[in-house]
């Protein structure tokens, strides 16, 4: 009887845990949304192209334990793995990374616990990506519960990218031949070049609207 009393609270404890961080992603997801609109407001222009989240599965949440070498248990989970609530936020260029990385830690209820910039140190691979993992007040009728998320800032090229070699890694059970390693590589320099030469194209173009601006503005200044 104990037991079964004993199974019972550790189903509500994980519905209860799985429930803060699918509203703890809401929070910070509603966040970077409002974040993106007001930068669209102030700057006329939008640094983030979309959005997508996910909540990891229990499957998904048991195997990532035992892999690491934990007993699976609700204290293990919240305290050991960082990525059960994930968003990503896909931007248009690279500077825009960074940006959006300073406007989520400026926050006020956002606690940033730890980076790991995969733009400035890649993985050998080749996998680029800014990775924060923060914590977010999630607001319930008995108080505030502090709950992890992991925020992922990338390119649309790095993550056209990461999407291919996630399935390429997954088909392969995470041990690929070397020669498709190499290729996956190359295929992440090229993305790099990419990422540049946008950049680098898309300054060109605003130099160009901001120097026309200001000569409609002078012709117009002129003729009055």
């Amino acid at each position: 009887m104990a037991q079964n009393f004993r199974k019972v609270e550790q189903v509500d404890q994980w519905k209860e845990m799985m429930f803060l961080y699918g509203a703890a992603l809401k929070e910070i997801n509603a966040k970077i949304e409002i974040m993106n609109d007001e930068f669209e407001e102030r700057y006329g222009h939008s640094p983030i192209e979309h959005i997508k989240s996910r909540l990891k599965t229990p499957d998904s949440i048991v195997r990532k334990l035992k892999a690491d070498g934990y007993e699976v248990t609700i204290e293990n989970m919240k305290e050991k793995l960082n990525d059960i609530a994930g968003i990503r936020v896909i931007c248009s260029f690279m500077s825009d990374i960074y940006q959006i990385a300073d406007m989520i830690s400026r926050q006020a209820d956002v606690t940033v616990l730890y980076v790991k910039d995969y733009i400035k140190n890649p993985k050998p691979n080749g996998y680029k990506s800014y990775h924060m993992v923060v914590t977010i007040p999630v607001y319930l009728s008995d108080g505030a519960v502090d709950t992890k998320v992991e925020i992922q800032i990338r390119t649309v090229a790095m993550d056209f990218w990461a999407s291919l070699e996630h399935k390429i890694a997954y088909k392969l059970v995470g041990n690929p031949p070397g020669n498709l390693m190499r290729e996956l590589k190359a295929c992440a320099d090229m993305v790099d070049i990419l990422d540049a030469k946008m950049f680098s194209l898309n300054k060109a173009i605003t130099a160009i609207v901001e120097a026309r601006e200001s000569w409609a503005k002078e012709e117009t200044e002129g003729e009055s």
